[in-house]
């Protein structure tokens, strides 16, 4: 008589346990990164290696401080809001951008927008983008009547006017003119220029140091504005400089880069289902991780797959809104 006999297997608790600590998930998201940043570096080199490494090196570079900048930035708006599926774009960041390039154009040529000094036009845009938001931020939130939503739908109907009046001077523009200023409406972060990239990590670094210390205090505004005060948060005064360092990475970012929208909804949701918690001592660092993991991605079907045949933001924006509404049909706002 034959019996079923049971072979067992190794125990998989010690493994389970090990993963559902958030530090060794980190540590298995950097090592995914630094494979995929090599993947990039090293893969269909034309010429010589040096020359690819040092090309494709700033654009990787690149790619940290713009993924730093917006998943960074992101989760820190979404605790402010209490909101899972906005993101500091909808203040109107991306079309007070295209308005600043496209007024240049409209009002001086397109000549001059190509023969402006790169660190100069930076400067104006960062300068004017963070002047606008902490304005803004200022007047809806400072005072005694301060609310966020408030806030936010203010910015959703200047960003409208904003879009709105770019398109109309678009309409007015020559096809020659037109075409270059679509050209600088996309994002791209291949070759960027050395110094813009430095300026634009200074203060994106500086965004990052002033966060760091903020992190406890951010766990706490996750509870809510009656807990957090409560619990003896100034939340008014808190509130305000984590804009004000929300409105500097955004800037500095957005004027390197050009507009990605959708980006940073969709590397701060994977963060929080990544790290499984909400403590930002991972989902910080997660978020960041994980925008740069999908830049890379994004870029190697760019380059391998479709040959160039578009545009990064094409890519990361046709996975952001359909991530999108996946967050709106099925888990909603929260």
């Amino acid at each position: 008589m034959l019996t079923d006999t049971v072979v067992s297997s190794p125990s998989r608790e010690p493994i389970r346990q090990a993963w559902a600590k958030p530090s060794v998930r980190i540590a298995a998201l950097s090592a995914a990164v630094v494979i995929l940043a090599a993947c990039y570096l090293l893969t269909d080199i034309p010429g010589s290696l040096w020359f690819a490494l040092k090309v494709r090196g700033l654009t990787v570079m690149a790619m940290l401080v713009i993924a730093t900048a917006v998943g960074v930035s992101t989760v820190v708006f979404h605790t402010i809001t209490q909101n899972r599926i906005l993101t500091p774009s909808i203040m109107g960041f991306d079309a007070f951008y295209m308005l600043i390039s496209t007024t240049i154009v409209f009002f001086l040529g397109s000549a001059s927008f190509l023969d402006a000094d790169e660190i100069m036009l930076w400067i104006v845009q960062v300068v004017v983008m963070v002047a606008f938001s902490v304005f803004l931020f200022t007047w809806l939130f400072g005072g005694k009547r301060r609310s966020i939503h408030l806030m936010l739908l203010v910015g959703i109907v200047l960003g409208t006017f904003f879009r709105g009046f770019t398109e109309w001077m678009q309409r007015m523009l020559n096809p020659l003119d037109f075409q270059i200023l679509s050209d600088a409406m996309f994002a791209s972060l291949t070759r960027p220029d050395p110094m813009l990239l430095a300026f634009t990590a200074v203060l994106v670094g500086v965004g990052v140091v002033a966060v760091i210390p903020m992190m406890s205090t951010l766990d706490v505004l996750t509870l809510g504005e009656p807990v957090a005060v409560g619990l003896g948060v100034n939340h008014r005064k808190t509130v305000m400089a984590l804009f004000t360092i929300v409105s500097i990475m955004i800037a500095a970012s957005t004027a390197l880069a050009g507009p990605i929208l959708f980006f940073g909804l969709i590397v701060a949701n994977l963060a929080y289902s990544y790290t499984g918690t909400f403590r930002h001592v991972w989902t910080l660092p997660a978020a960041a991780l994980i925008g740069i993991g999908a830049l890379l991605v994004a870029q190697l079907v760019l380059e391998q797959l479709l040959g160039f045949g578009g545009s990064l933001s094409m890519i990361i924006e046709l996975a952001g809104g359909l991530f999108f509404l996946y967050l709106v049909l099925r888990k909603g706002a929260r």
